[in-house]
């Protein structure tokens, strides 16, 4: 069987420092906003508190996701650690749905029974949580072209700024115009925002885990790129995954005209491998080369 794959090296990312810093400046506004929020009876603090505990947790998910990827394949590992930050953005999207919909729950139940809110500590809070995290968008901001896990960290930094500048408008117009309705309006329109990030982290994640096909790559245009040479006469049970963001693989049966030299297949399996990962960033082949044999013929088959 032809087996190829192309590495891509992890280095530590310089910005592992900064992550631990705005890890811990998460976890101050988290509680600072929690406490907050039960105090002075705002549901938008609150729902602000949980939007940055999730966040927290995406920070932690990236710091690790830093330190595991590096660490090498073994006997009982052989892909490593590469699947620790797909399994946890699959449970942090996950509970990050599930507290949206119980914070919209919350929100319709206080908008039929209004509450009066300490806009003050609301109003002060949020502007702890834009200050915090203006500063953690700024450490981060450098290192966010560098790699998918601090692109991601600095997304979700700035969302939570962007989430306490709108705490702190309710706050303001609660405190001079008495308008509560304004607490759990943002409250839904805060899970709703959460709800529309956790459950296209989930599909992508979902995706992933179940060993779907990438959705940019199509295999029966694989299959015609391959059957294209002229020494192939079909390609078969085709199977094309992702490991994680960074590996594609492809594994395919493909059955040849003549009874060629293994020679002569490494030259095609070079040629195979360099149409794959230029055309479509498949970086890792397991190519199975068959002549005159009885199997099943089909693009895809169970084994």
């Amino acid at each position: 069987m032809g087996h190829s794959h192309h590495h891509h090296h992890h280095h530590p990312t310089t910005g592992g420092r900064n992550l631990l810093i705005s890890i811990v400046l998460n976890i101050l506004i988290t509680i600072a906003q929690a406490v907050g929020g039960f105090l002075s009876g705002s549901l938008s603090l609150l729902s602000d508190a949980l939007h940055n505990l999730s966040d927290v947790l995406s920070l932690v998910i990236s710091y690790i996701a830093n330190v595991l990827t590096r660490r090498e394949p073994s006997t009982s590992k052989t892909f490593g650690y590469k699947r620790a930050e797909i399994i946890a953005a699959f449970v942090n999207s996950a509970s990050l749905i599930v507290i949206a919909v119980f914070l919209i729950i919350e929100a319709v139940e206080r908008f039929l029974e209004p509450q009066s809110i300490d806009s003050g500590i609301v109003i002060w809070l949020s502007l702890l949580g834009i200050l915090a995290n203006g500063f953690s968008v700024l450490l981060i901001r450098k290192d966010s072209g560098k790699n998918m896990n601090m692109r991601s960290a600095y997304l979700h930094l700035l969302t939570d700024m962007m989430a306490s500048v709108a705490v702190l408008a309710g706050g303001i117009l609660m405190y001079y115009f008495n308008w509560f309705w304004i607490d759990p309006a943002l409250t839904i329109a805060i899970a709703l925002y959460l709800i529309y990030m956790g459950y296209d982290l989930l599909r992508s994640a979902t995706r992933v885990l179940m060993l779907f096909s990438p959705d940019h790559i199509r295999v029966q245009e694989i299959v015609g790129s391959i059957s294209a040479l002229d020494a192939v006469k079909n390609v078969h049970h085709v199977h094309l995954w992702q490991l994680n963001e960074d590996s594609i693989h492809l594994e395919a049966h493909i059955d040849f005209h003549s009874d060629i030299l293994l020679s002569e297949f490494e030259v095609i399996l070079s040629e195979i491998e360099r149409k794959m990962l230029r055309d479509y960033g498949i970086n890792h082949l397991s190519i199975q080369p068959e002549f005159g044999k009885c199997d099943s013929k089909q693009i895809i088959a169970q084994h």
